[in-house]
């Protein structure tokens, strides 16, 4: 264990591999008709945290101190932008290992390590046993810090039960390929490591291995307990509609950053809300679904449900429709992420039955919100172009929130730049993703300059 002086390193070095953490039935269409048997008594979970200082990881954090006896945290990564927050989670959980992106707030965090870890006399509730009655208290170790550009990667592959891929956008690819290759169970919150990435993921995944915490694939994943894969007919992802749900292309136009980012129903992160507003999201999410269920894409329909109680359905080949149905909570597809195929008592609130309230469903406009139609036809270009479709989206994205560019441009600028790319050319590497990826961004640019 280190000492006082925190050693500060970047680069992987090899780590043992460990066995998956039992049977995952999601990386496939439904492969059983009965659900794998819970555990009665499920042993703890030692986690690993992508993203800690995120909404995916900070909801995830919540659960984990609401289920000591479920789960232990033994390290966390972020990109370093909120040093004292990720030390806080650190000295709490007490984990041994942080990592940070950005090696310039290196010094920070080791500095206020060092502050949380000297306050903490006593044990850390999920890592360190408090001390005998009548000893001394016993002072936590400072965990080891990892910086740079392969530091999230190597917590990726620490010693672990699951790896919850928290981290945004495009970043998260390598993250995604090191947990996959050391053998862990891929709680994958980051949807566009396996968009980007396609076959360079699903080939080097085992079956099993990933388990979605997007709320409309663990919807997906457990719908699709309820029949073998021959008797599914289509999957239907719901959407909420976003905040401009019924508006005409027209009224889109003068949108301004803080209309798109006052999501109706959900709380989550400045660039999944922007592609929450645009559909951008949803159509990632066609994607995701096609890549990790198998199925083809014209058997993944879309439909807006604005009340977002729906969280998506799977329609079998006698006409019965399984759906998930509960409050808009991200604590509860986290909680299935950590546990699956467990469930965690009293992750998130259920429905209130005693209420009256009304479930509506109502058919995509297509002419307004373009970017489902978009990446059905990237997805089936296939090869590099939902990459570029995700990089040049992420880069207009950008240049929205800054005010460079109006809101509508951001899906008429990705779909020029998907229909300049040659999508021919296989995915053999990262390097090839990342080659298209900064491609895209670059176009991005100069388009949107």
């Amino acid at each position: 264990m280190p000492g006082p002086d925190i050693g500060v390193r970047a680069g992987a070095r090899p780590r043992a591999r460990i066995a998956d953490n039992g049977p995952v039935e999601t990386t496939g269409p439904a492969a059983a008709a009965e659900p794998p048997a819970a555990s009665p008594t499920p042993k703890p979970r030692d986690v690993v945290i992508l993203g800690s200082t995120g909404s995916i990881g900070t909801q995830a954090l919540d659960i984990i101190r609401r289920n000591p006896d479920r789960f232990r945290v033994t390290a966390l990564a972020a990109g370093g932008g909120q040093p004292d927050l990720l030390a806080r989670q650190a000295a709490e959980f007490g984990v041994a290992a942080v990592a940070v992106a950005a090696p310039a707030t290196a010094a920070e965090i080791q500095a206020a390590l060092r502050h949380y870890f000297g306050r903490t006399v006593r044990g850390i509730t999920h890592a360190q046993p408090l001390a005998p009655a009548g000893s001394a208290p016993v002072a936590p170790a400072i965990p080891e810090v990892l910086a740079g550009p392969d530091a999230v990667c190597e917590v990726a592959a620490w010693p672990c039960d699951v790896v919850l891929n928290g981290v945004t956008g495009a970043a998260g690819l390598r993250a995604t390929l090191a947990a996959l290759d050391a053998g862990r169970l891929l709680a994958l919150a980051n949807k566009e490591s396996l968009i980007i990435g396609g076959t360079l993921v699903t080939s080097r995944a085992k079956p099993g291995q990933i388990v979605p915490v997007d709320s409309e694939h663990s919807t997906i994943a457990q719908c699709l307990r309820a029949g073998r894969s021959s008797e599914v007919r289509r999957l239907v992802l719901t959407a909420s509609g976003g905040p401009f749900r019924g508006w005409s292309r027209e009224a889109l136009q003068g949108v301004t950053p803080e209309q798109a980012l006052a999501h109706p129903t959900w709380n989550m992160g400045p660039l999944v809300t922007i592609n929450s507003a645009t559909l951008v999201n949803k159509g990632l999410e066609v994607i995701e679904a096609h890549l990790l269920f198998g199925f083809g894409l014209d058997r993944i329909d879309v439909v807006v449900h604005p009340q977002s109680i729906v969280h998506s359905m799977v329609e079998f080949s006698d006409g019965a429709t399984i759906i998930q149905a509960s409050p808009p909570d991200m604590r509860l597809p986290i909680s299935l992420g950590l546990a699956w195929p467990d469930r965690v008592p009293e992750a998130a609130p259920g429905l209130d039955w005693s209420a009256a309230a009304a479930w509506t469903f109502e058919p995509l406009d297509d002419a307004a919100f373009p970017a489902v139609a978009l990446a059905r036809a990237a997805a089936a270009a296939g090869g590099t172009a939902p990459a570029v479709y995700n990089a040049a989206n992420e880069e207009c994205v950008a240049g929205f929130l800054a005010g460079s560019i109006s809101f509508t441009r951001i899906v008429d600028t990705v779909a020029q730049i998907v229909s300049e790319h040659d999508a021919r050319g296989t995915i053999t590497s990262v390097s090839d993703v990342f080659t298209v990826d900064a491609w895209a961004r670059r176009r991005a640019r100069e388009l949107n300059s």
